[in-house]
C-alpha cells in the first residue's frame, strides 16, 4: 500500500516542482520586461512632460518631475508659428510615402523568385544580397552621391527616395514570408491558368499582409526619422524633412529645452500613430518570424 500511495504522489509532486519552477521563470520574465520597459518609456514621459512645463518650471529636477506644475500649450503655439512646421511635415510625409510604397513593391518582387522559383545561381543570388547588409551604408554614401550627381538627381526628393527604394533587409524579409506559404496553393492557381504576375499579386501578397506591414512599419520609421541623408542631399530650406528642418533651425530655440522637446514631440507622432495603426499585423508577423525560425 505505501509503495502505491508514493508512486500516487511522486507525479503530484514533480507537476508541483513544474509549475512552481514554471511559476518563477514567469514571473523573473515580467520583472525584466518590466525593467526595460520603464528604461525605454521614462525618457519618452520626461521629454513629454518637458514639452508641457512652463518657462518658470525646472526641467532638470532631481528627481525628474513628470506632472507639470503649470500645464501648458504655449511651448506648442511657440514652435509652430516660428518655424513651418506644416511644410516640414508635409515633405516628410512625401518621403516617408515613397519610403514606404517603393520597398514594400520592389523587396516583394525581387523576393518573389528567391521564393519560388528554381533558377541556376538563386542561392548565390540571395547569399549576395544578406551579405549587402552587413556593408555599413557610411561605406556606400559617398558612390552613391557621387552616382546621384552624375544623375543630377541632388537637391531633389528623388535622390533622398531612390537610394532606399530596395533593401537587402526587406528582400530577406520577405523571401521568408513567402518560403512559408505552402506549394499546393501555387500549384493549385497554376492548374486553374493563374499566371505568375497573378500569383505574386492576387494570391501570395494577399497571405504575407503580416510581414508587409511589419516591412512598412520599419520602413516608415526609417524614412521619417531619416536625418543624413536629406542633410547631404537636399541644399533648398523648403524642401527639408521634419527632422532636417528642427535640426537646421535649432539656433532659434538652442537655450530653451521646452521648445526642443516639443519639436521633438511633434516628430514622434506620426511614427506612434502608424505603430498603432498596423500594430496587429506587426506582431503577427514578428510571431511568424520567431515560429518559423
Amino acid at each position: 500500500m505505501e509503495s502505491v500511495e508514493l508512486q500516487q504522489r511522486r507525479p503530484a509532486t514533480r507537476r508541483h516542482i513544474f509549475s512552481k519552477r514554471k511559476y518563477v521563470k514567469y514571473t523573473v520574465s515580467y520583472v525584466c520586461l518590466t525593467l526595460l520597459a520603464l528604461v525605454m518609456i521614462i525618457p519618452f514621459a520626461w521629454t513629454l512632460s518637458t514639452s508641457f512645463k512652463g518657462p518658470d518650471e525646472a526641467v532638470y529636477s532631481f528627481p525628474p518631475q513628470f506632472i507639470p506644475e503649470n500645464f501648458t500649450l504655449d511651448n506648442y503655439k511657440t514652435v509652430w508659428s516660428t518655424l513651418p512646421i506644416p511644410l516640414y511635415l508635409w515633405n516628410s510625409l512625401i518621403l516617408s510615402f515613397f519610403g514606404v510604397v517603393l520597398p514594400l513593391f520592389f523587396s516583394s518582387l525581387a523576393a518573389f523568385p528567391l521564393a519560388r522559383m528554381d533558377f541556376k545561381g538563386k542561392q548565390l543570388v540571395f547569399v549576395i544580397i544578406v551579405a549587402t547588409m552587413m556593408i555599413p551604408g557610411e561605406v556606400t554614401m559617398i558612390p552613391v552621391y557621387l552616382i546621384l550627381n552624375k544623375l543630377h538627381l541632388l537637391g531633389t526628393f528623388t535622390g533622398v527616395i531612390l537610394p532606399g527604394a530596395v533593401t537587402g533587409f526587406g528582400i530577406f524579409l520577405m523571401r521568408q514570408a513567402f518560403v512559408g506559404i505552402p506549394r499546393a496553393i501555387e500549384e493549385s492557381a497554376i492548374i486553374d491558368g493563374a499566371s505568375v504576375w497573378q500569383i505574386w499579386w492576387k494570391i501570395m501578397l494577399p497571405m504575407v499582409k503580416p510581414m508587409l506591414a511589419t516591412l512598412g512599419i520599419l520602413s516608415f520609421i526609417g524614412a521619417w526619422n531619416n536625418f543624413l541623408w536629406p542633410l547631404l542631399v537636399l541644399d533648398d530650406p523648403d524642401m527639408y524633412p521634419l527632422t532636417l528642418g528642427l535640426y537646421k533651425l535649432q539656433g532659434t530655440f538652442v537655450t530653451n529645452t521646452r521648445h526642443i522637446a516639443t519639436g521633438a514631440i511633434i516628430a514622434l507622432v506620426p511614427i506612434l500613430i502608424m505603430f498603432v495603426s498596423l500594430q496587429r499585423y506587426f506582431i503577427e508577423g514578428a510571431y511568424s518570424s520567431a515560429v518559423k525560425g
